[in-house]
């Protein structure tokens, strides 16, 4: 029997839902929005209640003083490391909060290391960052503020007007906002217990140097980013301009459930037609996905198949969980009228709902009770901000469905074969089992192009396909939602291939991988043949 009680790990403060932010030292308190949050009172870990016995009897076995000494040479390995941890431009790489002056022995500062990383450069990493990547290594941290206001003002030097500003900003307890206006808002932090192992220390130091140090030199970086623009002399070179073709076009009705291929689709005001027009949502008001973050995390949603049949006017959808197939009717199958709101994305649609068959179908195909809901109308509308990775900026123009950022997702089938072989030389030897291997439908595209060199598509600005016009919003930023594989009715997760393409596609905090788009539509082109996408058609991108 595996005990998970350690004395030293567990935190002294309540986690309180009912507060969005606050701060210390003045009278100053923010409470959180909705009115279901004003009822939470803490999270108390009954569960753990069972452990109590065996975990006193494994502390009263080990001693008090045997775990004090364990725990502090684990710590003092890992933050004497950290601590003198250097950039290859000479800046440090940690920067440690606590008591560390000279006088003060390492071994009285106990188990635990708080800490922020910078950049080369003197910027900050995000703790969110740090903290996403550690997962994807298997190193479980804590970040934030610890519930502990005060000291995250003192050590991170934020004054009264820096937290007010923060809160104006909209970061609140428990959000990603890791840094605002160049400051980290919160730290990482580190505890050992008395099941930790030197094995443990010595990882997350490894964890930190191969994630976070930079070796070269700036004058090194200069010298490589000079040599690699240096090529062949255009003179007596012919260079052929490389082609691109569209390979597939993938429709996803409903949101986080699967989606189908097609070889031709019509384009309207929101991107593909009837894409991600649907969505689910729970008795409680939160949306279903297979995202482990903001939503209800449901990865049993990627088993549910969707299909249209446009001169029917009907979705079909299967699940192997309902012996029976749904079908759902465009124009007669909903139960309310118009009329209905939903707060999603800053953005407030309109949506109808369904009757009690489809919610009970819906509820025994993702094992929760859930109701299915169209959306009818956006008044709000948003894209991302071209040249950024997080956040939204308005776009009058341009009209959402339930999208995470923007109408359209491309990648490239050059990049995912790059992404492979990559893939292919990080498996560690002595594994049976073959390398891990990829298709582009894991990344959950719409479109699937193929031609040039890997990544190409990084550097276009607005690519025509057809007599279709698109604008290029920026890379999209990915999550471990890309590590679920579903094979023979189950979800497999792993850590892969989100851990690789961090090791060379991370950039400010984000993991990128495929380009979002933007249906160029303003020439009101019609429903006909013209405003359709078909297989084969040739991409034309422009990089200026």
């Amino acid at each position: 029997m595996y005990v998970f009680l350690c004395l030293y790990c567990l935190p002294i403060e309540r986690f309180l839902g009912t507060v969005a932010a606050s701060i210390a030292d003045i009278d100053f308190v923010k409470r959180r929005e909705g009115i279901e949050e004003f009822f939470e009172d803490g999270t108390i870990s009954f569960l753990s209640i069972a452990s109590l016995h065996h975990g006193f009897k494994i502390l009263n076995t080990l001693s008090m003083s045997a775990i004090s000494r364990h725990t502090a040479s684990l710590a003092t390995y890992a933050r004497k490391i950290l601590s003198t941890l250097r950039h290859g431009n000479g800046g440090y790489v940690c920067t440690l909060y606590g008591r560390h002056e000279s006088e003060v022995l390492y071994d009285e500062l106990g188990p635990i290391i708080s800490f922020n990383l910078k950049r080369p450069d003197g910027s900050w990493f995000g703790y969110r960052e740090v903290e996403k990547l550690a997962s994807l290594s298997g190193i479980q941290l804590r970040t934030g503020c610890f519930c502990n206001p005060g000291a995250c003002a003192k050590y991170l030097g934020l004054s009264h007007l820096d937290l007010l500003s923060n809160i104006k900003a909209g970061h609140v307890c428990w959000d990603d906002h890791d840094i605002v206006n160049g400051k980290p808002t919160g730290a990482v932090r580190v505890s050992f217990g008395y099941m930790s192992t030197f094995e443990d220390a010595k990882k997350l130091v490894n964890f930190i140097v191969s994630s976070f140090a930079s070796w070269p030199t700036q004058a090194e970086c200069v010298y490589l980013s000079r040599a690699r623009s240096i090529c062949f002399p255009d003179e007596g070179l012919k260079r052929s301009t490389p082609k691109y073709f569209l390979r597939s076009v993938i429709v996803y009705p409903i949101k986080s459930c699967g989606g189908f291929r097609v070889d031709s689709w019509p384009l309207s005001s929101t991107g593909l037609l009837h894409d991600r027009e649907w969505l689910l949502k729970s008795l409680s008001g939160e949306i279903l996905t297979q995202k482990k973050v903001q939503y209800l995390y449901v990865p049993e949603m990627c088993l549910i198949s969707t299909f249209i049949d446009l001169n029917l006017g009907i979705l079909f959808v299967e699940s192997p969980r309902c012996k029976v197939k749904l079908q759902i009717r465009f124009e007669t199958d909903f139960s309310t009228a118009g009329g209905d709101e939903l707060d999603l994305y800053s953005q407030r649609y309109e949506v109808r709902g369904y009757d009690n068959e489809v919610s009970i179908w819906f509820s025994n195909a993702v094992g929760r009770p859930c109701t299915l809901l169209r959306c009818s109308g956006s008044k709000n509308s948003f894209c991302p901000e071209r040249g950024k990775t997080k956040g939204m900026c308005r776009d009058v123009e341009t009209k959402l469905n339930f999208v995470n950022g923007a109408q359209l997702l491309l990648i490239s089938e050059e990049s995912v074969s790059d992404l492979n072989k990559r893939l292919s030389l990080n498996v560690q030897e002595g594994l049976e089992r073959p390398p891990i291997q990829v298709n582009p439908m894991r990344f959950r595209p719409n479109l699937v192009i193929s031609g040039g060199a890997p990544y190409a598509e990084d550097e276009w600005r607005s690519l025509k396909i057809g007599n279709q016009n698109f604008v290029a919003l920026g890379g999209c930023n990915r999550c471990q939602m890309i590590n679920l594989n579903h094979q023979e009715g189950e979800v497999r997760r792993s850590r892969e291939p989100l851990a690789t393409l961090a090791s060379y596609r991370r950039v400010k905090g984000t993991i990128l991988f495929g380009i979002l788009l933007r249906y160029d539509n303003s020439d009101e082109v019609g429903q006909d043949m013209d405003s359709w996408l078909q297989v084969g058609q040739e991409v034309h991108p422009k990089t200026d």
